[in-house]
């Protein structure tokens, strides 16, 4: 029976038990030159300390104008591979398999960093957006490719593309939101072309063994066009699929009376029953016995835990030898560790 400690291989690593690290971003901890320091170290190697089979990298941008925050870490300088050393060094020591997720804001760039902001089309609702050019097109996609490389050499497992959420590739992804008529629009494939294309080039620069994940928003800009997006993935060579929602513009979908988790939760188990490519699933599922109702039924491959790894670093340690977790309290308005990780009032 598969369970929540059951192994898994991708490529050609094991991966300890079924729970993953999610990206969560840590608030102001990097400086405005995209540098991590002694916080993101112990934040991480405590966690892979903890037991957690994949561990997923915050948001990582690969060009300084694509930052959502002047303190986002960054991948786009050689220089950064250095820092990240540390934390694949202590996650491996673990027993923690990790990747890199690789990013650009897109659109939703703040207009403080990078003054006009790009996207498949501009936003009517943005008097600073821009539609990029093919050529600025190609030069985000040598971005990403780049960025592999640098993740690869820092000794990262592989790397995860941010597709969700409302950023740069969801944003081409989503047809409310890409209005092109050139390669880049039109079509599914279309839409698809720039992730595509990502794809491939990392394929071929960091070779087969490395991991290249997807987190996708399943929603863009509804359920049904996630699943093709899904799809398409798959055949195009993407190794994970980490499923969550699409931003803003995507469409929220009704939930089956008696389904044991959130809305997010259960596009990601639909997405499953469409493709082969493991999926990981995500939001509010805390309890190891949510977790493992979800493993052990079938419905995803992976489960994520946020916000209780973060409160709890020994989460899945504890969860195998049944001892209490300090959860989450999902403080109101909103979560302390927004502003500052450090004000949680549930971290010890």
């Amino acid at each position: 029976m598969t369970t929540l400690f059951s192994t898994f291989t991708l490529k050609n690593k094991t991966i300890k038990n079924r729970v993953v690290l999610p990206p969560v971003v840590n608030f102001g901890w990097a400086d405005e030159n995209g540098f991590i320091n002694e916080k993101h170290y112990k934040h991480y190697s405590d966690r892979a300390e903890g037991g957690v089979g994949l561990i997923i990298v915050e948001a990582t941008c690969v060009k300084t104008d694509g930052k959502i925050f002047s303190y986002q870490p960054g991948i786009w300088n050689d220089k950064h591979i250095k820092a990240f050393r540390p934390i694949t060094e202590a996650c491996h020591k673990y027993g923690s398999v990790i990747l890199l997720q690789i990013h650009h804001a897109g659109l939703l760039a703040r207009k403080t960093i990078s003054g006009k902001v790009g996207g498949p089309s501009a936003d009517p609702a943005k008097e600073n957006s821009f539609a990029l050019s093919v050529e600025e097109i190609k030069a985000i996609e040598q971005a990403f490719v780049d960025g592999a490389v640098r993740a690869k050499k820092a000794g990262f497992d592989g790397i995860e593309l941010h597709g969700a959420h409302g950023y740069l590739l969801n944003q081409f992804a989503n047809s409310a939101i890409n209005l092109r008529d050139d390669e880049y629009g039109k079509t599914l494939s279309g839409r698809l072309k720039l992730a595509t294309d990502i794809t491939k080039g990392i394929r071929q620069a960091c070779g087969d063994g490395f991991i290249i994940g997807y987190r996708m928003g399943a929603n863009t800009p509804t359920l049904p066009d996630g699943i093709e997006v899904a799809k398409h993935l798959e055949h195009n060579g993407v190794d994970i699929l980490h499923v969550s929602h699409g931003g803003e513009k995507g469409i929220t979908p009704e939930i089956p009376s008696g389904f044991p988790n959130n809305w997010i939760v259960y596009i990601g188990t639909e997405v499953k029953k469409h493709v082969k490519t493991p999926i990981i699933v995500v939001n509010e599922i805390r309890t190891p016995q949510r977790a493992s109702y979800l493993i052990e039924n079938g419905m995803t491959d992976f489960v994520a835990i946020g916000r209780d790894l973060l409160t709890d670093s020994q989460w899945v340690n504890k969860a195998k030898s049944n001892e209490e977790i300090n959860h989450c309290i999902n403080c109101q308005p909103r979560c302390k560790r927004f502003g500052r990780p450090e004000s949680c009032p549930v971290i010890k």
